[in-house]
């Protein structure tokens, strides 16, 4: 317990000991009230700063160090100097798991690995300098600090857990979103090459910007693949239905220029427009390879311009101007 001792016997208080902490001294034995006053002057005149592998323990270290020595003897146990030295650590060790944990906590997940993985590395520093600042002892604190590190892997294992699982669901819902934008672009009424590319860089700008952490790299694969599917899949569509929206638009020119506006040249060039349509193409080209031919390019641009621009998007207003038009 310590380099030096000193023995001082009390006799009994009392005969009915579970009495005692109600019994005032004029109950008690008289010479137990003698020699504890006896007690108290030895106490008095050796009394002297307690300390504990070289370090001065205040009072309630002190009161601490006591309340330790006394449940170890009650239980039958003969403390160390290194058991106690852990009991006092064991406080220390909680308050620096403690500023870890806060540390860590500050982090709203998901978060890239390598930021985790730095913030992690502070937190754990800060610990381990709060530890050795206020531990106790040199050599019997050993234990203390592997049960330290033990406890921040486990904390640092389950921040990673977490991580991935709230990387995992912002993920897979960002992909969701762009799944289910894609697919409305697929159902354009009016086929446009610059709606849908407008849609798919916005959507997977969005999907760089928003999708973080460790499933990253996981998600940016699968939502590769499925732009690229789905860019395929509107080209293809798009060719027929552009294809099929100028017959159509040659046939309404022809209707227009008869019995509308009555301009005969305007007739027969939706004449020409729409012979040539069906009877040429089909014959020489094939729908899939008329929005690439050079010949096409200022129709189909044409097209573009009409259909679709950032101040109007014809496929979603066609129908409320078409009725305004027509009143």
């Amino acid at each position: 317990m310590g380099n030096n001792s000193t023995a001082f016997s009390l006799p009994q208080p009392h005969l009915q000991r579970t009495k005692l902490c109600d019994m005032d001294d004029k109950e008690l034995e008289p010479l137990y009230v003698t020699r504890r006053e006896q007690l108290k002057q030895v106490v008095g005149s050796i009394i002297k700063p307690k300390f504990v592998q070289g370090k001065t323990l205040n009072g309630k270290e002190f009161v601490s160090f006591l309340q330790q020595i006394l449940e170890a003897l009650n239980k039958g146990e003969i403390p160390s100097t290194g058991s106690l030295v852990e009991i006092f650590n064991k406080a220390i060790l909680e308050r620096c798991l403690k500023v870890y944990k806060e540390k860590l906590e500050g982090l709203r997940l998901p978060v890239p690995v390598e930021k985790l993985q730095q913030i992690h590395e502070v937190a754990n520093g800060e610990a381990k300098l709060l530890f050795d600042k206020q531990h106790f002892g040199k050599h019997h604190a050993v234990q203390s600090i592997l049960k330290l590190e033990d406890e921040i892997t486990k904390v640092y294992k389950n921040f990673l857990l977490a991580n991935e699982y709230q990387s995992s669901k912002l993920c897979e819902a960002r992909f969701s979103e762009c799944e289910d934008q894609m697919d409305h672009l697929q159902v354009l009424k009016l086929p446009s090459m610059a709606k849908f590319n407008a849609g798919f860089f916005y959507c997977n700008r969005t999907f760089v910007m928003e999708c973080v952490g460790p499933a990253k790299e996981r998600y940016d694969h699968r939502m590769s693949k499925m732009l690229l599917k789905s860019r395929a899949l509107f080209i293809k569509e798009y060719n027929n239905k552009l294809f099929n929206w100028l017959v159509t638009f040659a046939l309404v020119m022809v209707v227009l220029g008869r019995f509308v506006i009555k301009f005969f040249l305007l007739e027969i060039a939706a004449w020409v427009m729409f012979i040539f349509l069906e009877t040429y193409t089909r014959m020489f080209w094939s729908a899939e390879s008329l929005y690439y031919n050079p010949a096409w390019h200022i129709i189909v641009s044409s097209w573009e311009t009409i259909v679709y621009s950032p101040l109007l998007d014809l496929d979603r207003w066609a129908i409320p101007i078409a009725l305004l038009l027509l009143f």
